[in-house]
């Protein structure tokens, strides 16, 4: 039996990578997924293919950086639906050209980090959970960042970003229980997304993994995995959950990257 028939999801962020994995999860299990998306004719080709395979996957207009953008996408999916059982808040965003160091990076990038990463998920959030009291609960999943927990040499803005989601869902979470709402957040760590290739130089790439117990990166599949558990009533005592999708990533000493992690590189 399928996990979530019958449910109404809404998927931010959703033509690629985790958000399109995650979108596909949530379908494959019985959900109607809405897709928020700035691509409309290109994202409504990808729900016509996923449509072959019997999935309902629909396209809704969003831009994080149009405001107005957050509330019609929201009162599309109610016009259309009536309800809205979960929400993924995928979007997110980093400036790596410009988020270093405290002192090195560049200040407006620093704000307007916080302003995205964390802005749109109190913007979404505020406009669901009036509608998900209305019918008697629902599931947020917030994707944040192994980076939000562990501390880093650079990219303090995104770090203190995904910080700051990671606050957001537990606030949520202990503010509406009682409304039957539930509020998780996901931290994948490093995903092999198209954000990652481009990104991430392959020698970071190497070093990182051999700090990963189960050495290889995460799939955008795995995360998706983590969020259909929580959207599903098989996590329905779980609330306020900070969950790393990490491969075990800084669960050792920094001896294990010296003495056992490396040499698992090399020989891959």
């Amino acid at each position: 039996m399928k996990n979530l028939n019958k449910k109404v999801a809404l998927v931010t962020s959703a033509t690629r990578g985790i958000g399109l994995a995650t979108a596909v999860k949530l379908a494959k299990e019985g959900a109607t997924v809405y897709m928020g998306v700035r691509r409309l004719e290109a994202t409504q080709e990808i729900c016509d293919k996923y449509a072959e395979e019997g999935l309902v996957m629909k396209p809704v207009f969003f831009d994080a950086y149009k405001i107005d953008s957050y509330k019609t996408m929201v009162e599309e999916v109610i016009d259309k639906e009536g309800k809205l059982d979960i929400l993924v808040n995928n979007f997110g965003t980093g400036r790596p050209d410009k988020d270093f160091d405290l002192i090195n990076s560049d200040e407006n990038t620093f704000f307007e980090l916080l302003e995205s990463n964390i802005g749109s998920v109190y913007r979404i959030s505020k406009l669901v959970v009036p509608h998900m009291i209305k019918n008697g609960g629902g599931s947020i999943i917030n994707i944040s960042s192994i980076g939000g927990t562990v501390p880093d040499i650079s990219r303090i803005g995104y770090g203190v970003s995904k910080s700051g989601v990671n606050n957001i869902t537990q606030q949520i979470a202990m503010q509406y229980a009682k409304n039957n709402i539930r509020c998780n957040a996901v931290l994948p760590g490093m995903t092999a997304t198209e954000a990652v290739s481009k990104n991430m130089p392959e020698e970071f790439q190497k070093s990182f993994l051999s700090h990963i117990p189960l050495n290889r990166m995460g799939t955008p599949e795995d995360i998706a995995n983590a969020v259909s558990f929580f959207a599903s009533e098989e996590s329905s005592y779980i609330t306020g959950c900070i969950m790393e999708v990490s491969g075990g990533y800084h669960l050792g000493t920094p001896q294990y990257a010296d003495f056992v992690g490396r040499k698992a590189v090399e020989d891959k």
